[in-house]
């Protein structure tokens, strides 16, 4: 089966200031800490700090009280996939690697492509053969080498581990070791929020894959309200495509621990490739975040992704990917299951079109 990612973005493009700095980071006759601050500048200005707005238009469609969207889709390559990718190759620079790897089906190919770039890496980006995907050349443009193997992308993530550990590579794929550092960076969206609003919402919605951004979104918001910060932890909803990831369906069966599903009843289509997998490499952590912030999971359909960003780009002016409409879809059904108090609600949109 050829597949095809959904999405597609502009030339990526970089500011001058960036660019200026990205040559110190590169430059070895500087001191690692001279590097390593140039390369923390060139974060501060590409990554994050996303616009979170108020969607009134949603609100009176929808009759919900202050809901708000932060849109991930504002990142240099399009995707929350940056706050993980610059992180991690902040810390291969550290560490002395010179060569970064990873298993992807695109987005984080992307984004760890311009990463390593900028800092003067090399970057192998493992690929699975039948897949296919625009976003390819933007990864070569970027420098990238692309690996294609045969294989699913979970098992493509264990060859490019496998690979890393045999040629001294630095593995940039999802869990295990990277997992409190990729959590980490997913925090600073809750930091973000609350610097926004001056709390913590009653909700917060998030797409769901590997659920390493829904539990860094948690963990942050916790240690906002551990450090007095905020009056509450919000709960977390998750969603993703109907009965493809095992961190919704774990939940759905009130399981404590994020259970496997069957490869062969987890199909792709256009619209919710970024969401599906059988084995999610964080699902422990975001069914944990699910569970103590006494949230909510919900499956969501192909159609329904597709009515969502369609309606976006009526209604707000907003080109969203259609599986970064999840949570924001889950949340709206939420309310209209319990029917809300006046509170404030964020959904996260995790990609643009």
């Amino acid at each position: 089966m050829n597949l095809r990612d959904g999405a597609r973005s502009p030339q990526i493009k970089v500011a001058s200031e960036a660019q200026k700095l990205s040559i110190l980071v590169k430059d070895k006759t500087k001191t690692m800490i001279d590097r390593l601050e140039s390369f923390e500048d060139i974060i501060n200005i590409e990554v994050g700090d996303t616009r979170l707005s108020r969607a009134r238009t949603l609100e009176r469609e929808f009759d919900i009280h202050q809901l708000y969207i932060k849109n991930e889709g504002e990142n240099p390559t399009g995707t929350q996939k940056d706050r993980i990718a610059f992180a991690q190759v902040y810390d291969a620079l550290r560490r002395d690697y010179d060569t970064v790897a990873l298993a992807t089906c695109g987005n984080y190919g992307v984004a760890v492509a311009l990463a390593a770039n900028l800092a003067g890496l090399n970057c192998k980006i493992f690929i699975p053969s039948s897949y296919h995907t625009e976003r390819i050349k933007e990864m070569e443009a970027l420098g990238a080498e692309i690996i294609r193997l045969d294989g699913s992308y979970e098992e493509l993530v264990k060859s490019s581990s496998d690979y890393a550990m045999e040629y001294d590579w630095y593995d940039a794929n999802p869990g295990g070791a990277n997992t409190p550092l990729q959590i980490s960076a997913y925090a600073q969206i809750a930091q973000e929020i609350y610097e926004e609003l001056g709390d913590a919402p009653k909700y917060c919605a998030v797409p769901v894959s590997n659920g390493t951004l829904l539990a860094g979104i948690f963990r942050g918001f916790t240690t906002l309200y551990k450090r007095g910060k905020t009056s509450r932890v919000p709960k977390m909803v998750g969603a993703s495509s109907s009965f493809k990831n095992p961190i919704i369906s774990s939940f759905k069966k009130g399981l404590l621990h994020c259970e496997d599903l069957l490869p062969e009843r987890v199909r792709e289509s256009k619209y919710n490739e970024p969401l599906i997998n059988w084995h999610s490499f964080d699902g422990e952590e975001a069914l944990y975040a699910l569970r103590e912030s006494q949230g909510e999971a919900f499956h969501i359909s192909d159609r329904k992704m597709k009515e969502m960003a369609v309606y976006l780009l009526k209604k707000e002016g907003m080109k969203i990917l259609p599986a970064s409409t999840a949570g924001l879809i889950a949340l709206l059904e939420l309310d209209e299951k319990i029917n809300f108090e006046p509170d404030r609600f964020v959904a996260v949109l995790t990609a643009k079109n």
